[in-house]
């Protein structure tokens, strides 16, 4: 009986710790009271499990529960969820064998000193490492596939643990090896911490990389548009500065009644570039660089460029998924629409009303079906399709990311090719 008022605050303490360690550190997806009733259940069920004292199935209940958890309760993904279950039931195992190891000769109460320093342990670990990464856990970093590279060595430990914890078990270990098994469980711990360590460097690693790749479009994207801008201005001022030329020319062809010659000629000035507004697209300011840069590079291909992007429509969006998606998008798009007489690209953005979506849209003028897949979606033939291959699965990717869906197919009627893509504003 008193085995099993031990093993119930076990579980209540184990379940704290898990409960602190991804509240604090991961986005729940689901409401507080239904993470609490489940955390409930789950640890529940382990505790019905583990008064048949079977080692090996109540850590592997321990691991599948925290996975099932950690996947179901907070936006994670399989691979990012598996590793921090397998993290922490390395670290509580470690924390385990090293105290049981160490306090077996002591008597009595040695089940009741055993939870205490083992969950002590295990929480101030647990503490510590919530400390350090509060705070810094970017839904890039939830979504990293570098995991699973490492979710073998906390696996490994497990396994190694619950070995050792059977072999002393099984055998009267000698002094000697009863502290080596106490040195492997600190090493194991030690290994896991490291690997643990080893993780979080390479994703901030990797996070200043792609911030140093996202600052360097920005300013490219920044020098391009202000270039085009000064382009512009000086094209305006050249135009004002022939503009009596220009008025001679037509009061010339009204001497001579050319009527429909001075209407021709009017609007041909009227129709000018250099007569335009500066060009400011939307109101997001890394989005209206791009898009100005696509704008610029369809009137040097003499494509028509319309964009249509509704007010708050994009600010959800990362600044480097929003580079990737519609640079992606707008480089096939002027590719396929390239050398079509009168071909045209429009792009729009909008909300669908009373839902947390935005709706991105992409028509550009094609002259050949593009699909050659037999479902009309699974391959595309594009020219440069060694670039534009990857650039599909970047499209693809940040429409997961984001947990929307997108549609592509191709009016044979019109010669257009359509790009639907819809993204759900995060947290909503």
């Amino acid at each position: 009986m008193s085995n099993a008022v031990c093993y119930f605050f076990t579980f209540i303490i184990e379940a704290v710790i898990l409960w602190l360690y991804s509240s604090n550190l991961f986005t729940a997806r689901r409401k507080p009271q239904i993470r609490f009733a489940t955390l409930s259940l789950f640890y529940l069920t382990m505790f019905a499990v583990s008064l048949l004292e079977y080692t090996w199935l109540n850590m592997t209940l321990y691991l599948v529960m925290n996975f099932l958890f950690l996947l179901t309760m907070y936006d994670l993904k399989w691979y990012t969820a598996l590793f921090h279950s397998a993290v922490i039931a390395a670290i509580m195992g470690m924390c385990e064998l090293a105290a049981y190891s160490t306090m077996e000769h002591f008597s009595p109460h040695f089940f009741v000193k055993f939870i205490i320093f083992s969950k002590m342990a295990f929480f101030i670990i647990i503490y510590i490492l919530i400390h350090l990464l509060k705070g810094q856990q970017t839904p890039e970093q939830q979504h990293n596939k570098s995991v699973l590279l490492l979710i073998f060595i906390p696996i490994t430990s497990v396994f190694t643990m619950l070995t050792l914890v059977s072999v002393s078990d099984s055998f009267q270990l000698s002094p000697l090896l009863k502290g080596m098994v106490t040195l492997s469980a600190f090493f194991l711990l030690i290994s896991n911490l490291l690997v643990f360590g080893i993780n979080q460097y390479n994703l901030k690693k990797s996070m200043e990389f792609t911030q140093m790749q996202l600052l360097l479009q920005k300013e490219s994207n920044a020098a391009e548009y202000y270039e085009m801008l000064r382009q512009q201005n000086e094209n305006q001022r050249i135009l004002i500065h022939d503009i009596k030329k220009h008025l001679h020319s037509i009061d010339m062809l009204n001497r001579q009644k050319e009527h429909d010659k001075i209407d021709a000629y009017l609007h041909q000035l009227i129709r000018s570039s250099d007569l335009k507004e500066s060009a400011r697209l939307c109101e997001h300011e890394m989005l209206n660089s791009i898009l100005c840069r696509y704008m610029q590079q369809c009137t040097d291909s003499h494509i028509a460029f319309h964009a249509d992007i509704r007010s708050g429509t994009t600010d959800f969006i990362a600044d480097n998924d929003l580079t990737s998606l519609f640079c992606n998008l707008l480089d096939n798009a002027v590719e396929a629409a390239k050398d079509i007489p009168e071909s045209f690209i429009e792009i729009s953005t909008g909300k669908k009303e009373k839902t947390p979506f935005t709706v991105l849209t992409v028509i550009n003028s094609c002259r050949t079906d593009p699909f050659t897949g037999e479902n009309g979606n699974s391959t595309i033939n594009i020219p440069h399709s060694h670039n534009h291959g990857f650039g599909l699965k970047s499209i693809r990717k940040i429409v997961a990311k984001y947990n929307g869906n997108m549609q592509i197919y191709y009016n044979s009627d019109t010669l257009t090719f359509h790009a639907i893509i819809t993204l759900k504003r995060q947290g909503s």
